[in-house]
């Protein structure tokens, strides 16, 4: 079955993916067949690209990159962890391509994807984990679900909810090496499990691109705060919020979510409850705030939010990218909260998750349709790339995104459950490249 994609370029030139540009196929948003995965699998990506002799063939499901399918190498190997694999992972950041920190909701048991098999206690003549007939097919497709199978929350209500659905605490899941720093080579180098439990439900973690000593803030919504560390993990140094106390004034949070920085201002996203902005200064101390609750669905009116999901700071202009999930859109405002624009990113099943502000453009990584989007600074759509799948390359249910300075480009995946990395390939896309996006320290 063929695919057809009509893409706009920013010169306003309609042209079908399937069309040669120069010596490339342009085919960026079509969904990868079997035999790609197969062809990753086994370890050759030949498949994916056109042959260098003729200019014939091929395409870029992975847009400008190729995936490295060892990176990282499997949290099993750190000693003691011996039959344990990632669980959800909530988020990551690259400080540099020697130093990416992974935030995850616990670990799982490490075990071997189930033979397909009749479901016939359902009496039907189906089967599972979904297949294709052939071992080498049914290993394209997922067969678990690492956010449903990891504790949502690290508290009594959490652990009973888990456990009320049968799971055994200390069998399937172990609250355990929750913040990880791995190298460019994919090895686990550092640990922060001195502050295991403290965390109920790390949501994301982030670094201040103008604070020279490189401090790590980590979001935990289910605790209600942020955690400001010295950048070895040895000592807290500040807190944002009053741990596991929700509440609206200026000095609580209700479930936040992410961070921003300018050269002089925090933001947070007190997203899930309270629909808001909050600004700060570098040293923590409250400023102003913006947003209430929206009206489901698709709330048009400025400044209404319903789940604020991602933020970032456009660095030339000032401007402020907000992602309001559920209403599906961007909103845009100016650093002291007055609106400027917005734009929908899609009709369901789009969910952006995610973005980033970079070389004139947003990216925006939409877990529903699985593409990383990118507009121009305006909305204007211009691109994207991306495949549902568990092979490497493919992504399920990213959560988290970051770049390092050396275009390397990074995605956390809470139903996969697990890190990727994606090394800019020769003769992709260099439009396509997310490059550093805050190179200030």
């Amino acid at each position: 079955m063929s695919s057809r994609t009509v893409m706009t370029k920013p010169s306003g030139v309609r042209m079908c993916a399937s069309a040669l540009n120069g010596s490339r196929l342009m085919s960026r948003s079509v969904t990868v067949p079997a035999i790609v995965a197969i062809a990753l699998l086994i370890g050759s990506h030949m498949a994916l690209a056109q042959d260098s002799g003729s200019g014939k063939g091929g395409q870029d499901p992975f847009g400008p990159y190729e995936p490295d399918p060892n990176w990282p190498k499997d949290i099993s190997t750190l000693p003691g962890n011996e039959g344990w694999t990632w669980g959800a992972i909530q988020g990551i950041f690259a400080e540099s391509a020697d130093r990416i920190f992974v935030i995850q909701r616990g670990v799982l048991r490490k075990i071997d994807r189930p033979e397909n098999r009749l479901i016939e206690d359902q009496g039907t003549r189906l089967r599972f984990p979904v297949g294709r007939n052939y071992a080498w097919r049914d290993n394209t497709m997922p067969w678990r679900d690492a956010t449903q199978a990891s504790p949502d929350h690290n508290n009594e209500d959490g652990w009973a909810q888990w456990e009320g659905a049968g799971y055994v605490r200390g069998v399937d899941a172990r609250w355990a090496h929750i913040v990880v720093v791995i190298d460019r080579e994919g090895n686990i180098v550092e640990t922060w499990d001195q502050w295991d439990s403290m965390w109920v439900k790390p949501h994301a973690i982030h670094v201040n691109p103008f604070d020279p000593d490189k401090h790590i803030w980590i979001v935990d919504d289910f605790a209600h705060a942020i955690y400001k560390f010295t950048n070895d993990g040895k000592e807290l140094v500040q807190t944002l919020g009053v741990p596991n106390e929700p509440g609206q004034d200026e000095h609580h949070f209700a479930r936040p979510t992410f961070m921003a920085f300018s050269e002089d201002a925090i933001f947070v996203t007190d997203g899930y409850v309270n629909s808001r902005v909050m600004k700060f200064d570098h040293d923590g101390n409250y400023l102003l705030q913006w947003g209430q609750e929206g009206v489901l669905p698709d709330d048009t009116r400025p400044g209404y939010f319903n789940s604020l999901h991602g933020i970032d700071i456009d660095l030339e202009s000032g401007r402020v990218y907000v992602g309001d999930r559920q209403n599906n859109r961007i909103q845009v405002f100016d650093q002291d909260g007055n609106f400027l624009d917005q734009w929908r990113v899609g009709e369901p099943p789009s969910d952006a998750q995610y973005l980033i502000v970079a070389n004139g453009a947003v990216w925006i990584m939409d877990a529903g349709t699985t593409k990383l989007l990118k507009y121009d600074l305006d909305g204007n759509f211009l691109d994207s790339w991306g495949t549902w799948g568990t092979f490497p390359g493919a992504m399920w249910g990213v959560h988290g995104m970051t770049v390092d300075e050396e275009g390397n480009f990074y995605i956390s995946e809470v139903n996969n459950g697990r890190a990727q990395k994606f090394v800019p390939r020769e003769g992709g896309d260099p439009d396509l490249v997310i490059s550093r996006v805050h190179p200030t320290y």
